[in-house]
């Protein structure tokens, strides 16, 4: 059986890569890459949801996904 845990999403075609996120981040896993979006490590996201609650273009979304035991 698979198991659900929350992971942070962002929609890359949209982020201003304002860095936001970046700080806010307690497990420093968001990094903006190439200056033009977020880039988020999901297999370390613990899906808190601070990455997505400061994001100023409301592009970060938490989800809950199916992660295989």
């Amino acid at each position: 059986m698979a198991k659900m845990k929350r992971k942070a999403f962002v929609d890359k075609d949209y982020c201003v890569a304002c860095g936001t996120c970046v700080k806010v981040c307690p497990l420093q896993i968001i990094k903006i890459e190439q200056g033009v979006f977020a880039d988020i490590n999901y297999d370390k996201c613990v899906g808190c949801g601070k990455c997505a609650n400061v994001c100023p273009a409301s592009v970060i979304e938490v989800k809950s996904v199916e992660v295989n035991q």
